[in-house]
């Protein structure tokens, strides 16, 4: 007769004995780590190609910045060449026109940022209160194609609309007895093109993100407002701008923190030797400075400072961002 034996049990607790539940052990992070590779393989793959790009084109260039603090020979390289510390900062806050490349920079973004933060908002709660299907994707279509339109071909379109000889524009003010105005010779009417020709080019590629913020608000708030009797500018008021106001925080602290960061690209193509006076700012100088100059250590200290008041900018706006509203890029 053969017997079994049986695992003793485990002795009973005594009286007054805090018992603690036997611990599970946790994998360690490079199992964790391997485990989440094979199942979600495809996903690590598609982030690949961003995230070699910004290593690659971002990250990696970080290091040769270095020759802003440095007299750069490009027969020596950017670790060769004489280190001068910080000279070529100096003589940029010593150049006569430091503070006007600062104020011109910085009045141009920000007329830009309170124009086209505010109208998108506009335009999206518009469009999402409009019924007629066929009207709506017509608006969408209108105001979302300009975005596609390289910047060049736009700038071109506002020379000859705004051309003292050819352009409607004149043509139109004309009829009225008003003589032609050469308004890209005018320095005063610099920032209001730029700004304007920028807002139309991109609103309606940013009212789609708040367009995506008003789809996701319950139907269920708009259904009590409806019983509580509330018209619909006070649905909007009260239930629309309420939801959509973390994503518009977020678009604002983003476009802060890029204040001194404006586009190179259609300032330049504006730019003529009438309208120099508003029309030159930081990006045009270091273009200017670094490629048609040769001056690259100068360019390069010249972004980096440029850099560093962008950073600075982010994170103040941010932080104000999250006293006011609770809402911001990071915790």
């Amino acid at each position: 007769m053969s017997t079994t034996l049986k695992p003793a049990a485990p002795p009973a607790p005594v009286r007054g004995e805090k018992v603690t539940p036997a611990r599970i052990p946790r994998p360690s992070r490079r199992t964790a780590a391997h485990r989440s590779l094979r199942r979600h393989w495809q996903l690590y793959l598609l982030v690949l190609v961003p995230l070699a790009y910004f290593v690659i084109f971002k990250y990696i260039p970080i290091a040769n910045a270095v020759i802003a603090f440095k007299n750069y020979s490009p027969v020596k390289g950017p670790w060769g060449s004489e280190w001068v510390g910080f000279r070529n900062f100096e003589l940029f806050f010593a150049n006569p026109v430091f503070w006007t490349l600062v104020k011109n920079t910085f009045i141009l973004a920000a007329y830009t940022v309170l124009a086209s933060f505010p109208i998108p908002i506009i335009l999206a709660i518009a469009l999402n209160e409009i019924r007629n299907g066929r009207f709506k994707k017509t608006v969408q279509l209108v105001t979302y194609a300009p975005y596609f339109i390289s910047t060049v071909v736009v700038v071109s379109m506002t020379i000859l609309v705004l051309s003292p000889r050819l352009g409607f524009v004149n043509d139109a003010i004309g009829l009225f007895g008003v003589p032609a105005v050469d308004f890209l010779g005018n320095p005063d009417y610099f920032r209001h093109i730029y700004v304007w020709s920028d807002v139309w080019q991109t609103t309606g590629y940013s009212a789609v993100i708040y367009l995506a913020a008003l789809a996701g608000i319950d139907p269920a708030l708009h259904e009590s407002a409806k019983i509580d009797g509330a018209t619909r500018l006070k649905r909007i008021w009260h239930v629309d701008l309420p939801g959509i106001m973390p994503t518009a925080v977020i678009i604002l602290v983003l476009g802060v923190g890029n204040i001194m960061s404006i586009g190179f690209e259609r300032a330049f193509l504006l730019q003529n030797p009438l309208n120099l006076a508003q029309s030159e700012i930081i990006a045009t100088y270091v273009y200017k400075t670094g490629l048609l100059n040769a001056d690259f250590s100068m360019a390069t200290a010249i972004g980096l400072f440029n850099s560093v008041i962008n950073l600075f900018l982010l994170l103040g706006v941010n932080f104000a961002a999250k006293r006011i509203t609770g809402n911001g890029l990071w915790s």
